[in-house]
């Protein structure tokens, strides 16, 4: 990592140079906003001259004079009012070059300290379908789970699905007494969601239904036989559905521990709770109020309303004795944090649970729990009117639903062309295509922002799209089908012209932006480099005629392009987006 490596330079160039750091100050090394000046660039001096009330320009000298990067660099120079940039060397990018061809990480360092990290995402519910709300923390989970793995994590990856709750007291009534048990075998999901709306919708309508199901949730919760073998044939016939629509997203998770699993910890928890006074009773309930030991805008236990701080408490346990989400999510923290020895535990939430886990990390932090845990919070999917993504019936979009009609327009448009493949590879193609598109248009999108869901944008072959990049990778690979015979590239390589240094930084990036992405936990960084690259690539490829070229030329363009084909693959893999070597 270039990056890295120079801003340890710059740092002991300050020191070597004699300049005392102010306490919290951390000289660094960016890439250069503008490529006329330089690859990299630090505006250290400029920063640490108006603390120091010195020039900044004399101050940028002394740095230079000090900064021992001639390995690496081949040009530096100040600019303008104090500005640091650095011109990578031809034989640097080459040296590069040939580790990412080379190394099974294509040229991206592991961390120096590795942590234990639980990723909890996508979290369907039992006995209902997938549908596109899932699709944001699905995606964005298996992403950044691939990401902190291929970088040297230990990720343990932990679907912690809605098992249990009010709805199995309707679902089990409705079990015993709708249930149609040759739909069930035909379509166990959708056969299960009918039987819950018929009996909500009797539960609205006649009181005492509900108060059946009541009495059906509670004989499941003491253990009764019966309604333990319901719920348990129900938990089954959803995860075998879940399991077809993960195979066909190619994800996989190492545990789902849902919600029951926790079940007996619940009680004892709230207990000590309230024994070491971290709860309270208050009006039946068991709740955590604030502690004042943060300022009011920074406590998630107070709202303000008008020109006044209230209690915002969270509910542990209801005043009958019921216990919340916050008392599961609690129970599950002490289970990743002690029995997995958690670093770090990532929560792929939507962002209206904000307050939500802001209040269960505060009550982990007072209940002595170190491990760190982060809310990645994402925005909706809309449609193309700009509200929520739904059917015109009004239902809920299933998510294999979007899935299978990806796949479907791209084996139309497959049939469109004749590349002379037969149609298993066409379908194999459109597979790879359709599922890739889906995936691409939720990670190439910022997390936080909310985004229009359009299928003739996800599908163009033009633009920020799956299809544009895998089709950089195809052309990565024509180039070495159109050879006769396996090509040995040697380490034989000399970077002269424009177009081909700009391919090789850009390639060279990649083992920054890796390590990026986990930052501020943003996929949508990893895809907009590899658009940027395959763009790169492109006028690589259209200005530096490869097949013709000879000697060292030819090898190194030839090794430019399978670098470009291996950091595209990596990086496409990452996302969860497989590659094809035609379309």
């Amino acid at each position: 990592m270039f990056r890295a490596v120079l801003t340890d330079r710059l740092q002991a160039a300050f020191t070597a140079a004699g300049i005392e750091l102010p306490e919290g100050f951390s000289p660094a090394v960016v890439i250069a906003s503008d490529t006329r000046f330089g690859d990299y660039q630090s505006n250290a001096a400029m920063v640490l001259a108006k603390q120091l009330k010195t020039n900044p320009r004399a101050l940028a000298q002394q740095i230079v004079d000090k900064l021992a990067v001639t390995d690496l660099v081949e040009k530096v120079t100040i600019d303008g009012p104090g500005f640091l940039n650095l011109t990578l060397s031809a034989e640097a990018l080459a040296q590069q070059l040939a580790v990412i061809v080379k190394d099974d990480h294509v040229g991206v360092p592991q961390v120096k300290s590795p942590k234990t990290i639980v990723v909890d995402f996508s979290a369907p519910n039992i006995a209902k379908p997938m549908h596109v709300g899932h699709i944001r923390s699905t995606f964005i989970g298996d992403s950044l789970a691939r990401t902190a793995r291929f970088v040297g994590h230990k990720v343990i990856t932990d679907n912690h699905v809605g098992d249990w709750g009010t709805q199995f007291g309707m679902i089990i009534h409705g079990w015993k007494t709708q249930l149609d048990q040759e739909k069930l075998k035909a379509d166990p999901i959708h056969e299960l969601v009918s039987v819950y709306k018929a009996v909500n919708a009797a539960t609205k309508a006649d009181e005492s239904v509900l108060e059946v199901c009541k009495g059906e949730l509670v004989k499941l919760q003491q253990g009764d036989a019966e309604n333990l073998a319901i719920w348990k044939e129900c938990v089954r016939l959803t995860l075998e559905q879940l399991e077809k629509v993960y195979g066909a997203l190619d994800i996989k998770f190492d545990h789902y521990l849902g919600e029951s699993f926790f079940n007996d910890a619940l009680a004892p928890l709230v207990a000590d709770m309230l024994e070491k006074g971290i709860a309270t009773i208050s009006d039946g309930a068991t709740v955590v109020f604030s502690d004042g030991s943060v300022k009011p805008e920074n406590d998630p236990f107070l709202i303000r309303e008008k020109d006044e701080w209230k209690a915002a408490p969270c509910i542990i346990r209801k005043g009958d004795g019921g216990f919340l989400y916050a008392t599961t999510d609690l129970a599950t923290i002490d289970y990743r944090a002690n029995e997995w020895k958690a670093d770090e535990i990532w929560y792929v939430v939507g962002a209206p649970q904000q307050l939500h886990f802001r209040q269960v990390f505060a009550a982990a932090q007072r209940r002595g729990v170190t491990t760190k845990m982060i809310h990645i919070a994402f925005g909706s999917i809309l449609g193309p009117d700009g509200k929520m993504f739904k059917t015109r019936s009004g239902e809920t979009v299933g998510l294999l639903e979007v899935i299978d009609e990806a796949i479907e327009r791209a084996r139309t448009a497959a049939d469109e062309k004749d590349q002379g493949l037969s149609d298993a590879e066409k379908d194999e193609i459109a597979k790879i295509i359709g599922g890739g598109a889906v995936k691409y248009a939720e990670l190439s999108q910022n997390r936080l922002t909310d985004y229009k869901f359009s299928w003739d944008k996800m599908l163009s072959l033009q633009g920020n799209t799956a299809p544009y990049l895998l089709n950089a990778y195809v052309r990565t690979r024509s180039i070495f089908r159109k050879l006769d015979g396996t090509v040995a590239l040697t380490g034989d390589l000399a970077i002269t012209e424009p177009a081909e240094r700009a391919l090789a930084m850009k390639l060279a990036q990649f083992a920054e932006n890796a390590h990026d992405i986990l930052d501020d936990h943003r996929p949508n960084l990893l895809a907009n480099y590899l658009y940027e690259l395959a763009n790169t690539y492109h006028s690589f490829y259209e200005a530096c005629n490869v097949l013709r070229s000879e000697g060292t030329v030819r090898n190194t363009r030839l090794t430019l392009c399978e670098a470009t084909s291996r950091v595209l693959k990596t990086g496409l893999g990452l996302l969860g987006i497989q590659t094809t070597e035609r379309m």
